[in-house]
């Protein structure tokens, strides 16, 4: 198969200058203010987005240097394959979260319940939509008994080494 190559919408700003210490979920980034820089090229594309009170931010986990198919995540002590996890460390590194649209002016966006670090290239918005994006019936896994830490968990540098 032929290489995948994405160019970035714009850059992320947020609070966090350093890998140690996010919030490893939104959940536990409530309140948590960032900004979006989308770039001159793009900023068409934001037409009529106001109008949503949340957006799907996916981007590229820039800091990654090395992908693991086991890892151990930061709610447990027992590796768990890749793909069951939420961990950076992917074959392709792709973070995905939900923030809260405070305002756009221009071509910067406000954010809020922000868990991604400062100057994280962007590679795609969509508007989140709970008729589609809310699920029902779900399972969760081996994060079952875990879900309470997703509030309080941050993260530590496990995966930069």
């Amino acid at each position: 198969m032929n290489e995948i190559t994405f160019k970035p919408i714009g850059i992320i700003y947020s609070p966090f200058k350093t890998i140690e210490n996010i919030p490893i979920q939104n959940i536990g980034a409530k309140g948590v203010k960032g900004t979006i820089e989308i770039f001159k090229e793009f900023v068409t594309g934001l037409k009529d987005l106001d109008g949503f009170s949340h957006l799907i931010l996916i981007y590229h986990l820039h800091k990654v240097i090395h992908d693991s198919l086991l890892v151990k995540p930061f709610l447990d002590t027992v590796e768990h394959g890749i793909f069951a996890t939420r961990s950076p460390v992917r074959p392709n590194p792709i973070g995905l979260t939900v923030v809260k649209l405070i305002e756009i002016k221009n071509n910067l966006i406000t954010i809020e319940n922000l868990d991604i670090l400062y100057e994280t290239p962007l590679l795609d918005i969509k508007p989140y939509l709970p008729m589609i994006d809310d699920m029902k019936d779900i399972r969760i896994g081996w994060l079952n008994d875990k879900i309470e830490q997703f509030e309080t968990k941050k993260s530590d540098n496990r995966f930069i080494n």
